[in-house]
């Protein structure tokens, strides 16, 4: 089967899944999204200082990094229809609290709590390689990456407005409201339109629960060290939001988070001992095997290129409207420009992972964006308006094309554990997002941009390390009998 089969213009059999996903990732973006371009009203609005605002964006990513992993553990067990129902339901209420907050306090607990929206990604992953076959599987979880990832360029353009039309100081509540809503009707909608595998397939569940399974000693100690940054991006936040930054917390508070995150990694350590000890036992049988190295290399391949997006997409209305003296309303449109490149360019990333290779795809975007990040890092008043917008969504189209050749190889890994691969990948894309946006509250937007063009270019060069996924994957059916996948 060609990746040109693939009937985007169908709502049938896994053209429909595919619709009905993508269509639920873009709403959960809007919602994780929907305050970014209502900044200039909420702190209006509200008398937020600009420390204030910075640590509003920053706790919009924190939640999302445990989520992600969690909800990747959760998918592979119960299945993507139930969990992305769960989330888009649980999602909406949390958004009706930030839409309702009264002082900033209440603002900065809602969205921290909505960085738990930001999983929803991890569990489509799931559902879009159950569906499609290794050949089109790059291009399908382009465009379900893609066309959801549009979520946040929608609510650029279109917030403010609806804010504007709503009128007031409350402008802006009702149209975060609005978002909620149709979260909540379409997690009803989800559930009772779609299916966890086509009608006669298996889904596979990992064997043991609790940390990702590795296949051999070298592995499970590069599975240990590649779950380090998760719990230091969080240590870098409570440090952010302590006496030392924005004093959001007292110090004893940040004790406790420091200590409670060690007790944390201490717990996922043990379960990563307990599901994977019997490597140090006996070999697994090669049949069973895969390499970590390829979750690792991924894992960085993210945080250079989501995480980028994610701090991006954040800081850019703002730096748009500081930098070139224009409302807030265009600023928004403007800087949607970078999100907007996602209907075309991550579905490119995919498309070209099937055709022309998956590293050579993934080391092309990281090369086209790190270009990209240095000529946005020149950026200034001086610089027609135009030529500013065109410079950002050339940059954005790299980025992009990355996250897509990223998507492209997690699913051709291990079945049993797409959900996990993906959920650590994804909370990856989220430590980019803390460290980049942490290193922006200390650094101009220039800098900022050139610390990112540094990463895309390091990035790079761990991707020459990657193997290129070929001949076929194994999991084991309920019955004992061995079933064969290919991923090439």
């Amino acid at each position: 089967m060609s990746a040109s089969k693939l009937k985007l213009l169908s709502f049938s059999g896994n053209s429909r899944i595919l619709h009905m996903t993508w269509l639920a990732f873009f709403i959960s973006f809007v919602v994780w999204f929907n305050h970014a371009p209502l900044l200039v009203f909420i702190r209006d609005s509200m008398g937020l200082t600009s420390q204030q605002v910075s640590t509003l964006l920053i706790l919009n990513v924190a939640l999302t990094i445990p989520a992600r992993i969690v909800v990747g553990m959760l998918v592979d067990k119960f299945g993507p229809k139930v969990m992305y129902s769960l989330l888009l339901g649980i999602s909406s209420l949390i958004c009706f609290f930030f839409a309702l907050a009264q002082s900033f306090e209440q603002m900065a607990l809602a969205r921290f709590m909505l960085g738990f929206v930001g999983a929803g990604f991890v569990i489509g992953i799931r559902m879009i390689s159950e569906w499609f076959p290794a050949k089109q599987v790059g291009l399908a979880e382009g465009i379900y990456g893609g066309w959801g990832n549009f979520g946040s360029a929608a609510a650029a353009m279109v917030l403010p407005a609806i804010a504007l039309l709503f009128g007031g100081d409350n402008g802006w509540r009702y149209a975060l409201g609005l978002t909620g809503a149709i979260a909540l009707v379409y997690s009803f909608i989800y559930y009772f339109s779609v299916s966890d595998t086509p009608k006669g397939s298996t889904y596979f569940k990992p064997k043991k629960t609790g940390a990702m399974e590795v296949t051999s000693k070298g592995d499970f100690v590069l599975y240990i060290l590649m779950s380090i940054p998760l719990y230091a991006a969080l240590a870098l936040l409570a440090w952010k939001l302590s006496p030392e930054g924005v004093s959001l917390l007292s110090a004893t508070a940040t004790y406790g988070i420091y200590a409670g995150l060690a007790a944390l990694f201490a717990w996922q350590l043990y379960h990563i001992i307990k599901v994977n000890k019997e490597v140090f036992h006996k070999p697994v049988p090669a049949i069973h095997r895969y390499k970590f190295k390829q979750v690792a290399i991924l894992n960085l391949a993210y945080l250079a290129t989501f995480g980028a997006e994610l701090a991006v997409v954040s800081m850019l209305p703002l730096f748009f409207s500081d930098t070139f003296g224009i409302s807030a309303v265009q600023a928004g449109i403007l800087a949607s420009a970078f999100a907007f490149m996602n209907l075309v360019s991550r579905p490119c990333g995919g498309h070209f992972s099937d055709r022309l290779g998956r590293k050579r795809t993934l080391t092309l975007s990281l090369a086209g964006a790190a270009l990209g990040f240095f000529l946005m890092g020149l950026m200034d008043s001086s610089w027609p308006l135009v030529l500013a917008v065109l410079a950002t969504m050339a940059c954005s189209f790299f980025v992009q094309a990355g996250q897509g050749a990223v998507f492209a190889v997690v699913p051709l890994i291990q079945r049993r554990l797409t959900g996990q691969i993906a959920g650590m990948t994804g909370a990856y894309g989220n430590v980019g997002a803390v460290v980049f946006l942490t290193v922006l509250s200390f650094v101009s937007p220039q800098v900022f941009f050139w610390v990112i063009c540094t990463m895309a270019a390091v990035t790079m060069a761990a991707v020459q390390l990657m193997d290129e996924p070929s001949g076929q994957m194994a999991e084991v059916l309920p019955d004992g009998t061995v079933q064969m996948i290919d991923v090439h």
